[in-house]
């Protein structure tokens, strides 16, 4: 399970190549064995959905290339069983610069903090990293590589990190999402920000919010609540079901049955539903054409997309905008 990383895995999301004359930012995430994965894919969803909304057609318009790091890299696995596969961190060299680097939380990180290659690393990436934010047990990692605050102001008053970064500052906030927003606001505005807050926690509801909450439920088990979460996290591209049920560590027969019996849909359907809910929202929220709001949500065209907006929802992507838009401006 990956979202945006530079390493080639058949389960691996791979970014869009980027234009060249792109500006693109860098983000890290510093992962271990028993990470806490909720906030970690948040925190992607939120570039990947910046990198969506912010797609104007402005060739220089900034852009986020999100890297998992480990130790070793390869697989890692998540305190729920999910595995992610990650970068090393001795592969990334010392020429890295990122944007902002978020250290992973979770029970692993009290062995994590332990590990000499990620501290080394730690010390090396700190100073050239804008931002840097420990989640939770993540905070243990910092201290293992010796920062603390006494520490992050002597680097903010460093004057080669100063004008490398000139917000550089280490993030004590509880929330990594409103840390990761706030970069995407300064990068891109606050109405981006607030498009991408929108859809990755959206105060409205669609038709389909109902069938997709419905994988917090207690009676779904672990896995199969990860696997929906990365259908969600992949929605916008082509995936396998396959793709899904080596997630949840299942074979594709084991996983259709559990699936269909903990959600009540079947994994194609749940993906569909994916697809509708981020047309939705992309309709009642943006201004994007519906051809390129379809590219963007998987779904491939916009007469695909009314087919199914004629099928489930008795309307059209536009009569539907219209509707979603009016209402909102009459309030």
């Amino acid at each position: 399970m990956e979202f945006l990383c530079n390493v080639k895995h058949k389960n691996a999301l791979q970014a869009p190549a980027l234009p060249q004359t792109a500006s693109v930012n860098h983000i890290g995430i510093a992962l271990f064995n028993g990470f806490a994965l909720p906030d970690v894919a948040s925190i992607i969803e939120i570039f990947q959905s910046a990198n969506a909304l912010s797609d104007t057609g402005e060739p220089r318009r900034t852009r986020y290339e999100v890297s998992l790091l480990s130790a070793s890299g390869g697989r890692i696995a998540s305190s729920s069983s999910v595995f992610v596969w990650t970068d090393s961190v001795e592969s990334r060299g010392n020429g890295d610069n990122f944007r902002a680097l978020f250290i992973a939380g979770g029970t692993g990180a009290t062995n994590a903090f332990l590990d000499d290659r990620l501290i080394v690393w730690l010390r090396q990436a700190f100073p050239k990293s804008g931002m840097v934010h420990a989640i939770a047990e993540g905070r243990l990692m910092l201290e293992a590589a010796g920062f603390s605050n006494a520490y992050s102001a002597r680097i903010e008053n460093d004057r080669h990190a100063r004008n490398a970064f000139p917000s550089r500052s280490l993030v004590d906030s509880p929330s990594p999402l409103r840390t990761a927003l706030r970069i995407v606001g300064d990068d891109l505005g606050p109405e981006v920000a607030q498009q991408v807050a929108d859809w990755v926690a959206p105060q409205g509801e669609t038709q389909f919010s109902t069938i997709l909450r419905s994988k917090t439920a207690s009676h779904i088990s672990d896995k199969i609540q990860a696997s929906a979460q990365w259908l969600e996290a992949n929605g916008a591209r082509p995936i396998s079901i396959d793709d899904a049920a080596q997630i949840a560590a299942m074979s594709e027969r084991n996983f259709l049955r559990r699936f269909k019996s903990e959600m009540g849909v079947t994994p194609s359907e749940y993906l569909l539903y994916v697809r509708l809910d981020m047309s939705c929202r992309l309709l009642a929220k943006t201004s994007l054409p519906v051809d390129k709001i379809a590219r963007r949500c998987g779904i491939g065209s916009g007469g695909r997309l009314a087919k199914l907006f004629r099928k489930h929802l008795l309307t059209t992507p536009t009569e539907y905008r219209i509707s979603k838009q009016g209402s909102r401006r009459a309030s």
